[in-house]
């Protein structure tokens, strides 16, 4: 197995928001990976940088820490997003080094078991009838990828984007304790947040994935939002970046180190623990896929007024 850049020291990854969310899974995930494939002598170093949903962390690595060889950063298709509509301020895709796409999640929609809605249509109709009764709560704020999950779910219910009540909060973990504690009551998040809190007894039920066609595991009885007559799919790819002063060296490192990782048949095992689906991508690969995610982002901050 290729060797990790940085010699012996604990290697550390960044999740840009507070523990509980999409970006802390990420890092759990490389966490548990390298040191299962005996890449790392002691376990990686997991870090929370909140702020700017990703914003924050982008900035800090860019100007402060652009040169560290052995700190990885999560992002997902939420940063670029983010990215996208000028959210990270003059930052751009080009401002940092990709290492690489380690899976795909997907939306979802959440709502608390005691709810009334049983289906994503019935939510729908709830909400075409009496759109201020529903609070949508996202681990974001406006124009992040959770608040544009949750404009097209509001739009599918005939609701305008700007009519829909929404609840931002830095990172999934806070989003999910509000929809448990009742004060929301529903929450646009990802399959990767939220599969090892379904099943029996369980305080929340999912209406929809936001996937082209059922997930496998703990979300296989969730039906896709498409099955149920609703056209919105919304996968979201993720991964890691280094700073932009990283030695080439370092990144060809890393990127031998995650190649060798993913086509091992023990990651499998890993990723699905992680609640993440299969996708593996470094090099030209990831970039082509960031460059077109980027595109269609931009096309949707300009159709919601988010652009900067």
């Amino acid at each position: 197995m290729a060797p990790l850049p940085g010699g012996d020291a604990a290697p550390e990854c960044i999740a840009p928001a507070k523990p509980g969310g999409g970006f802390d899974q990420s890092c759990k995930l490389a966490q548990a990976a390298f040191q299962q494939a005996g890449l790392t002598t002691t376990p990686m170093r997991i870090s929370y940088m909140p702020g700017g949903v990703g914003a924050i962390a982008f900035d800090q690595i860019v100007t402060r820490r652009p040169a560290e060889s052995r700190t990885l950063v999560a992002f997902s298709s939420g940063s670029l997003l983010n990215l996208s509509h000028g959210r990270f301020g003059k930052r751009s895709v080009d401002d940092v080094r990709w290492i690489a796409a380690v899976g795909v999640d997907y939306g979802v929609v959440l709502v608390g078991r005691q709810s009334p809605w049983k289906t994503l249509p019935e939510l729908l109709v709830a909400l075409k009838a009496d759109p201020g009764r529903i609070s949508f709560a996202a681990g974001g704020t406006i124009g992040s990828q959770d608040w544009v999950k949750s404009a097209l779910v509001a739009g599918a219910g005939g609701v305008d984007h700007k009519a829909m009540r929404f609840v931002a909060f830095e990172g999934g973990g806070e989003a999910i304790a509000a929809l448990k504690g009742g004060h929301v009551q529903v929450y646009m998040g990802d399959a990767s947040e939220v599969f090892d809190k379904l099943g029996p007894g369980s305080p929340f039920r999912a209406l929809a994935v936001l996937a082209d066609q059922r997930l496998p595991g703990p979300l296989a009885g969730v039906p896709t939002a498409r099955e149920q007559g609703v056209d919105i799919v919304w996968p979201a790819i993720r991964g890691f970046y280094v700073g932009p002063k990283v030695p080439d060296g370092d990144v060809a490192a890393w990127t031998a180190a995650f190649d060798q990782l993913m086509a091992a048949p023990a990651f499998a095992e890993v990723r699905a623990r992680h609640g993440l689906f299969p996708l593996a991508l470094t090099g030209a690969a990831l970039r082509a896929v960031i460059d077109r995610q980027n595109r269609q982002y931009v096309e949707l901050a300009t159709r919601f007024g988010l652009r900067r």
